[in-house]
């Protein structure tokens, strides 16, 4: 499958060129990206959806420098991950990515405001300045009134806002979404989409995978995946989009 162009000009926020990953299990070799090409323009939002093996969370590991290629080449920014450094790695990412998966992975012992503000923290940003920005970002997602919760004292949409607002918190070029809504019920399911929707309208770039119609029908492009390679891709127009959003639930035109 071909390249599809970015949405954005200059330099792609992310390029994935001839991605292969492969694992050995004993004597057995398993491919489980056969080639991937993908780039993603600033401000474009992409699902790729697929049946659960079909290579979609590898993948996204790739694209995050969370693991590197067997063969092909990740770039961030411009910046190929593999002729970085593991420290150079790890800083591309805090700087640049941010990262939200099926389970929230919040704290348990820290509030929701402590939460969203660790990434800060780590960076060795003031502590009051810290909080402040993340009681932004939690303002942002609609959690105002639950800054001092833990993530027990917060319903499942609540949990996966504030993952989201962690993952927002760092300003990151690109956020990556695996699964965001899996673990949750439809009311849940709509209201993460609903915060999805405004981060697209903000200009965030998005790169999500999922296999749920509902999480595919928000996005720019959608790309299908199956046995570690695309195998079809539609470009999602403002009446398409919309007329599937009120199919779902999410509203449109």
């Amino acid at each position: 499958m071909n390249d599809a162009p970015p949405s954005g000009t200059g330099t792609p926020v992310l390029s994935a060129r001839e991605l292969r990953k492969r694992f050995r299990q004993g004597d057995v070799t398993l491919d489980v990206l056969n080639g991937v090409n993908l780039q993603v323009g600033r401000g474009e939002r992409v699902a790729i959806i697929g049946v659960s093996g079909s290579g979609k969370t590898t993948l996204l590991q790739l694209l995050g420098g969370l693991d590197l290629p067997s063969g092909g080449s990740v770039s961030i920014q411009g910046l190929e991950m593999s002729a970085l450094s593991d420290a150079e790695r790890g800083e591309l990412r805090n700087r640049a990515v941010g990262f939200v998966y099926q389970f929230h992975h919040l704290l348990p012992e820290f509030t929701a405001l402590e939460n969203v503000a660790m990434p800060l923290l780590v960076r060795r940003m003031a502590s009051a300045q810290a909080r402040d920005t993340a009681a932004h970002l939690l303002q942002r997602v609609g959690l105002n009134e639950r800054l001092r919760h833990r993530p027990s004292q917060l319903s499942g949409g609540e949990r996966q806002r504030a993952a989201v607002a962690r993952a927002l918190v760092t300003r990151p070029a690109l956020v990556l979404a695996d699964e965001p809504t899996g673990n949750l019920d439809s009311s849940a399911t709509v209201e993460v989409l609903r915060l999805f929707e405004s981060l697209h309208e903000s200009g965030q770039t998005l790169v999500i995978v999922t296999h749920e119609q509902r999480v595919a029908a928000t996005a720019d492009r959608l790309i299908s995946m199956r046995d570690g390679v695309f195998v079809d891709e539609m470009r999602m127009t403002g009446g398409s989009r919309g007329s599937l959003g009120k199919l779902i639930g999410l509203g449109g035109e």
